[in-house]
């Protein structure tokens, strides 16, 4: 199954659609996403779409509902969760300043004090 992402405008995610894989395999059986988008655009119309990977190996990650399309990194980005937490620039992904305990006890994330509170 082939995965694409309906864009907002803005590059917001707003739709996520699973296609059979055979729609977008060319004659020569090379998958090739012009194909998907021209399947979308002959459901939905004219619009952006954009193929993602629930196994990350396209545009860093699997993109969900209210998440980005950044161009320039060609990656699917989630929101922002905590504003203290940085994007990693390799995986696209929201990193917190503070390394998560390596200890195997389970913790939180409180943004008042930046940093990791173990659950008891």
């Amino acid at each position: 199954m082939a995965h694409f992402a309906t864009l907002d405008e803005t590059n917001i995610v707003t739709q996520v659609e699973v296609i059979d894989t055979d729609l977008i395999t060319d004659d020569e059986g090379v998958e090739q996403e012009q194909l998907g988008i021209d399947f979308m655009t002959k459901l939905y119309g004219v619009g952006n779409y954009k193929q993602t990977s629930y196994n990350d190996n396209i545009r860093k990650n699997f993109a969900g509902i209210g998440f980005t399309y950044d161009s320039s990194k060609d990656a699917f980005i989630e929101p922002q969760i905590f504003a203290s937490w940085g994007l990693d620039e390799d995986t696209c992904r929201w990193k917190a300043p503070v390394a998560y305990p390596d200890d195997d006890k389970l913790y939180y994330w409180d943004e008042d004090t930046t940093n990791w509170v173990e659950i008891e």
